[in-house]
This record gives C-alpha cells, structure tokens and sequence, in this order.
C-alpha cells in the first residue's frame, strides 16, 4: 500500500503526519481571512472557489486532484489493460474534462467502465437499477454495480478484463453514501484475482469532521459497509488505506492499493465541487445538511426529494400544527417516485441557513427528534421509522432513545468515546492534515 507523491512513492509515518499538522494548525491561523470568502461558493463560481479574491493579502493554491497528476499515474498504467470506476463527477482541472476522455487522448488502453449508484452520467433515482450499457463516445462498455447484475461484475470474467483499476469519483464523506461502498466491492474482487488499485484521489467536502455512532456490523448493508461513523472524516484514498491496513475487506484480501493525492488540501479546506455528486445533492447546501437529513429516508418523512430542494427542507402533512411552511413533492428526474409524492408537506425551509453556519456545525439529529416528537403529539407517530433507518444510523439505540424521549445531547454522549477511539485509530492512515 502506497502513496505516490511528487513523483517517488512516500509512506507516511505517524510522527510525520503529526509534526505536519502541528505545523499547519499554527499556519492556519493566519489563512483563515481567506477561507471566509469560500463559505458563499456553489457549482457555478466553482473556479472562484479554489482561490481568494485579488485583494486578499493572502493567496489559496487551487486545489489539484489526484486526476490531474498524470505524470505520476500514467507510468503505471503503461502498457496495461485499465478500467476505470467513476461517474459525472470525474472531471479532471479547471477545464472539466472528463477524466475518460483524458486517459483515452493519452493512449491508455481502457478496456472496461465500472458504474456506481444513479449510473455513469449520474442521473438515476436513488437504488433504481441501473443495466449495462457502452459508452457512445468511445465504445467502451460500462458495466453497472448498482443492479442486478453486481455480483457477476465483480466475478471473474469481468475482472479478466483489465490489470488495472483506476478509481476517480467524487464522494461526499458519509457512511451511508454509497460510491465508497462500490469501491471496497471492487477492491475485494481485484485483491480476489490479483488486479491493482490506484485512486486519484478528491477532497471530501465533510471532510473537516468526524461525527455518529460507529457502524454495528450486524447492521451491515449497501448503505453502510465499514466500521466507521456515519461521519468519518476521510477522502476515498485515506478510508480505503484504511480498509486495507484493518483488514476490513472480506476474508481480509491483501489489496495491491496506490492512492495519488490532492495537493493544496488539508482537511479543513473549503472545497466547493464542480458538479452534483448525485440528483439529489444538487449544491453545497445539500451536501453540508446531507448527515444531518439523510435518516429521514428511514421515516415517513419528507426531506424534500421531488423538488428544488431536496436535503435541505423536510416535512409531513401531519406536522400542521408545528410549522407553517408547505411544500409538495412531485415527480421529477432523479426523484421520479419521491416520499409523500402529490401530498402538501409541513415543516421546515433549511436552505437559508448561511454556509459557515452548517460547515461549522455537527451532525444533528434535532430534524428527526422535531419531526417525531410533533407527529406524536399530534397522534400520528405510529409507524415513524422504517427498518432502514437503523441500516443509516448502524445502531439501534438512536431510534430507541428517541421513541424513549431522550434529548440529542444524551444520544450524543452514547458515540463520543467510540468516535474518540476511531479519530485516533484513523490517524496512521491520513494524508492530510
């Protein structure tokens, strides 16, 4: 397991990682001014995004992807059959290349796509199945792992495709987001039959915390697959060194992993994506409230699926008498069957909240402890929760302390320790400060 870096492979010791962040805190002190002017950025200003106006005293290097490094990858990919796991978002620099088109220019011989939840272009409803398909442009087939069709991709035929697998996709830092899950998938299968792995990595924009009870393996599922927080903190590159180093994938396969990190990141840098991650994450607003509105996918409850604001606003019919604000989900692509679909909903508008506001904030369960407590006053709690909601929390505790009326600081206290105990377990495996 390696880190290629500035054109030599570098392991990284922890009393390295630790120096570095020791100097880097004391570094930010004085950037901080200059990570203010991010907190109002969205998809359209994504280039301002990556550095401080003019007349800033200080200057924030753009952020370069793992995709952009090409001088460090391309040595290894030559003269080897490459498949490559990514989607919409594998968009290589300023100019939003796909990276697809950039390996095929270089003359990499890709011979296989591998496709995550919502599909190759991304616009699939979430868990639709997505089938097979060959990519127009260069004829290359795309092989989906969100459908049916999952285990026989994963299985020897497929795998005899290829050498290498490159993995650029751009993840959102949550457990229960499924593209990390589709990537162990594909790493168990390449440590299977002997194919290598190299990530180009990406930023995680929750990157900057690290929240939620730790994954109870019994509750394991496609929304939650490691024993990490619902939070981890982590870009795909530090979570799946992580997974190697623990020997968290199946029957603890001795994965060949080579991760080609960001530069100009650190982990509490503000870093605004340059495309949707999925139809439902339609900007950073989303993808800031995502942990906290995300376990309303396991209630009867609307977060707001099947209009222009999906993650960022939730409500019931049955929640009338708590708020006033309304709105009705329809049916729309990418939600074309959402909760409550037709049905005028109650609650609350969260997509005024400023940004620094939400950067800054944990993840909350006062949403869903608001949302129960008003349909049980009301008479209409029966039938809250759904099984799912313990597969996206990974614990039964939390629906049952809220059942049981306790508050959120006293379901917090339940996760603190063993969220300790992770920070510092995680620590060998980072590659940012």
């Amino acid at each position: 397991m390696q880190v290629i870096s500035g054109g030599r492979t570098t392991y990284l010791q922890p009393i390295e990682i630790y120096m570095k962040r020791l100097i880097l805190s004391a570094a930010l002190l004085f950037l901080l001014p200059a990570y203010s002017y991010l907190w109002s950025c969205d998809w359209q200003s994504c280039q301002d995004c990556q550095q401080v106006p003019d007349n800033q005293d200080v200057k924030a290097e753009r952020v370069v992807t793992g995709d952009e490094r090409t001088e460090l990858y391309l040595p290894l990919v030559e003269g080897k059959r490459v498949a490559l796991y990514s989607n919409q978002t594998g968009l290589v620099g300023p100019d939003h290349r796909h990276v697809l088109d950039v390996l095929v220019e270089k003359g990499v011989r890709m011979t296989a796509i591998f496709s995550p939840e919502h599909g190759f272009r991304g616009h699939a409803d979430a868990g639709a199945v997505v089938a097979d398909e060959v990519d127009g442009q260069t004829g290359i087939p795309i092989l989906s792992l969100y459908g049916q069709n999952r285990k026989k991709h994963l299985g020897e035929e497929a795998m005899s495709m290829f050498d290498v697998l490159l993995v650029d996709i751009q993840d959102v830092g949550l457990r229960y987001y499924t593209y990390y899950v589709t990537m162990c998938h594909l790493m168990d299968a390449c440590a299977k039959y002997g194919r290598e792995v190299i990530i180009l990595d990406r930023p995680n924009p929750n990157g900057h915390y690290v929240d939620g009870p730790i994954l109870d393996m019994s509750l394991r599922s496609g929304v939650g697959y490691l024993p990490i927080p619902v939070v981890h903190g982590m870009t795909l590159g530090e979570l799946a060194r992580m997974a190697v180093g623990e020997k968290w994938l199946n029957e603890g396969n001795e994965c060949r992993l080579t991760v080609i990190p960001c530069l100009n990141y650190t982990h509490q840098t503000h870093y605004a994506l340059p495309v949707a991650p999925s139809p439902n994450l339609p900007n950073m607003q989303s993808i800031y409230l995502y942990p906290s509105l995300c376990p309303f996918e396991g209630t009867v409850v609307s977060m707001g699926r099947g209009t222009d604001k999906p993650f960022q606003q939730y409500g019931h019919p049955g929640m009338q008498a708590c708020h006033t604000y309304s709105f009705t989900p329809q049916s729309m692509p990418g939600a074309t069957r959402p909760t409550l679909l037709g049905e005028k909903c109650y609650g609350r508008d969260l997509s005024a909240i400023p940004y620094d506001s939400i950067w800054r904030s944990q993840m909350s369960l006062a949403y869903v402890i608001d949302a129960y407590r008003c349909l049980k006053a009301e008479g209409k709690a029966d039938g809250f929760f759904t099984s799912f909601f313990d597969k996206l929390l990974g614990r039964t505790y939390v629906r049952e302390m809220i059942e049981a009326g306790r508050n959120e600081a006293e379901i917090r206290a339940r996760w603190h320790d063993e969220v300790e105990e992770f920070k510092q377990k995680r620590q060998k495996y980072l590659l940012y400060e």
